[in-house]
């Protein structure tokens, strides 16, 4: 009888576990029409089927890049919104973002070191000369690290990256020749003279968000460092970059002891079509001592070719890359699932992965209906990845990025490692197939087609079959073992 009891426990557990894959392969399908909105299912793995022409066959022994996450922006003005809601409300938006049990698992998230284009207002954290006047703002201690400590407690391992939008004023001149001040928020450029206090300045926030149970993951030392004309805004070519890095920034986070990892670069493929600057991450690794604090270069795709991540990662395989931002908007019918979920996957989602990015996260997770708040100067056109009813903080529309993030990060785990994927190739069919630190195995699929697609993976001596919609993603996990 104890015997028989100690059976019905195992089966029991082993049928109602969702942590447990088993004999099961979870599914998540999302259709651009949204007849099919983020719905999970579970279909059987059975034994290895034979060839078809829709067979794709998974590689473990074909390994890439180690995956960090996926996430998106907490802006200001997103912690602004998610501070409207009711508590209870934006509690269980919180858990169906950021929850690995409850929700779509997003492992990584992007904030702004002082203000960015999606702040209350324009700030750094030293505005009073002198590095000595350093000190967290109020939009941070009323909006975003209340929010930062919510989502922490929910996902307690997610991983946050800071950048800054432009330096302290005091620290700005109008170019490198005359030095002289520029008391502007847009534009101009770090004066030398200052590069040992901005770099204190770096690891006097990083101190004072940890002193607050906020870990850094990591950081960029310049958001769009081509870009002269955001509202917030340094320019910051890449002899100045490397020359901060090497001889301030990564120095002093050694001295003090921070592991935080610093990604060069953290803009657009073509680096704005500057001729000087193309290249501008792999000039810095030609140094080899700023090579040395550098973990790899973060991206974005307002201009250029996602081929470009290629080229970096073939002349410089040992330096990490990440994508930080991508945005939809007014320019791109931003609102349009039916176009911008397909768009979105293959070129930000997908895109970005299989050429050997290890994050991918989009711009701006939550705005109000009406794209705000935003600032005259700012992008005054982007939508979120979500869109709150300023009417009632509470009615929730999810755009494409809520979704191909949510595609990746409740599939593929941080530490999982892409792995060889073959087989069924077609116009319009996108995939990568991942294996988690738990030996489960993921694939991440995106059907651009008209017609559904009888897709079956075959991965070791397993397979499943499963109909794929016309315009959909489907994400599966399974565990062979």
């Amino acid at each position: 009888m104890v015997l028989f009891s100690l059976l019905m426990v195992l089966i029991c557990l082993n049928a109602c576990s969702g942590a447990k894959i088993s004999d099961n392969v979870t599914v998540y399908v999302t259709t651009n029409d949204r007849a099919k909105d983020f719905v999970r299912s579970e279909i059987a793995l059975g034994d290895k089927q034979a060839a078809s022409p829709c067979v794709i066959t998974i590689d473990p022994s074909v390994r890439y890049q180690t995956m960090d996450g996926f996430g998106a922006a907490v802006t200001g003005s997103t912690c602004y919104n998610l501070m409207r809601m009711a508590p209870e409300d934006r509690t269980a938006f919180l858990k169906e973002t950021f929850s690995d049990t409850e929700g779509m698992g997003y492992s990584y998230i992007r904030i702004s070191i002082g203000c960015s284009d999606f702040s209350l207002s324009e700030y750094t954290c030293c505005d009073t000369k002198g590095v000595e006047n350093f000190a967290l703002q109020s939009e941070e201690k009323e909006y975003v690290i209340p929010i930062l400590k919510e989502i922490l407690a929910i996902s307690p391992s997610i991983k946050i990256l800071g950048s800054p939008w432009t330096c302290p004023r005091w620290m700005k001149v109008d170019n490198l020749k005359d030095l002289r001040p520029f008391e502007s928020w847009t534009s101009g450029q770090l004066n030398p003279a200052y590069y040992q206090d901005y770099a204190t300045y770096f690891v006097k926030w990083i101190q004072a968000m940890e002193a607050e149970g906020i870990p850094i993951e990591a950081i960029t030392p310049q958001n769009e460092p081509l870009n002269r004309g955001n509202s917030a805004s340094l320019f910051m070519g890449w002899e100045e970059q490397l020359s901060f890095v090497r001889d301030a920034l990564g120095p002093k986070l050694k001295e003090t002891g921070l592991k935080t990892k610093i990604y060069a670069f953290d803009h657009n493929y073509n680096y704005d079509n500057m001729l000087e600057q193309q290249g501008y991450p792999m000039k810095i690794y030609e140094d080899e001592n700023a090579a040395s604090f550098l973990t790899g270069a973060a991206y974005h795709n307002y201009g250029g070719d996602r081929e470009e991540l290629n080229n970096v990662n073939g002349k410089f395989p040992d330096k990490e890359l990440i994508f930080t931002e991508t945005s939809i908007g007014m320019w791109n019918d931003g609102r349009n699932l039916e176009k911008r979920l397909m768009e979105d996957m293959e070129e930000t989602a997908l895109g970005t992965v299989n050429n050997w990015c290890k994050a991918v996260i989009v711009w701006n997770l939550m705005l109000d209906n009406e794209r705000g708040p935003n600032r005259e100067g700012g992008c005054q056109t982007c939508y979120g990845a979500v869109d709150i009813d300023r009417s009632d903080y509470k009615t929730i529309t999810r755009n494409s990025h809520y979704y191909i993030i949510g595609h990746l990060s409740s599939v593929v785990k941080p530490g999982a490692v892409r792995i060889g994927s073959k087989g069924y190739t077609a116009d319009g069919i996108m995939y990568s197939a991942f294996e988690n630190l738990d030996g489960t195995e993921a694939l991440v699929l995106l059907n651009n087609t008209d017609g559904t697609k009888n897709i079956t993976v075959n991965s070791g001596e397993r397979s499943f079959t499963y109909e794929v919609p016309a315009k959909a993603v489907a994400s599966f996990r399974w565990n062979l073992y």
